[in-house]
């Protein structure tokens, strides 16, 4: 698809199961557009804990090379403690650039530096299992971008509107 019409494109996918799951949100943008001025800007402005990383895969930091086309990562979860930055920045980013990756060999994205995609990524606190969080960052990512491109299937949109009295929240403990 052209990246035009790509550009501002949202997705959501989730992978695996909690503590070791991923959560991700991604927003495709083309070069040279607000959208992708926007997500270029978030390299500018780290947070402690929040860390914004250009998505690399390689056996060895000076092997690294970047996915294509080029991956932006923002961590949602804030990543103080060592392993949490481990897994952040090790385990979910090979998962998302795996995903992007699988995208790009499915023919939903090409590998052209025209399109930037924007992924932030939930890690919970607690995860341990470094191959459980990448599988799970992996198929969230995968899935995620899969919506981009194919959009929202209209009948699960139009269950959410009817049921939207009940609908809930994992993270909600009210009535």
């Amino acid at each position: 698809m052209n990246p035009d019409q790509l550009d501002g494109r949202v997705g959501e996918g989730w992978g695996g199961t909690a503590p070791d799951g991923a959560h991700v949100n991604i927003v495709l943008a083309r070069r040279g557009s607000p959208t992708a001025a926007a997500a270029v800007s978030m390299l500018a402005h780290p947070t402690p804990g929040h860390t914004p990383v250009l998505v690399c895969v390689g056996p060895t930091q000076a092997e690294y090379e970047p996915v294509w086309p080029p991956t932006l990562m923002m961590n949602k979860a804030t990543a103080l403690e060592e392993r949490h930055q481990t897994l952040t920045w090790g385990a979910a980013q090979l998962g998302i650039g795996q995903g992007v990756l699988d995208a790009v060999a499915d023919g939903l994205l090409e590998a052209t530096a025209e399109l930037l995609v924007l992924v932030a990524v939930w890690v919970h606190p607690d995860a341990d299992d470094e191959t459980a969080l990448r599988l799970a960052a992996r198929a969230a990512t995968r899935a995620a971008i899969g919506e981009c491109v194919h959009g929202r299937d209209a009948a699960a949109a139009q269950r959410l509107v009817d049921e939207r009295d009940a609908v809930r929240n994992p993270f909600y403990g009210g009535d």
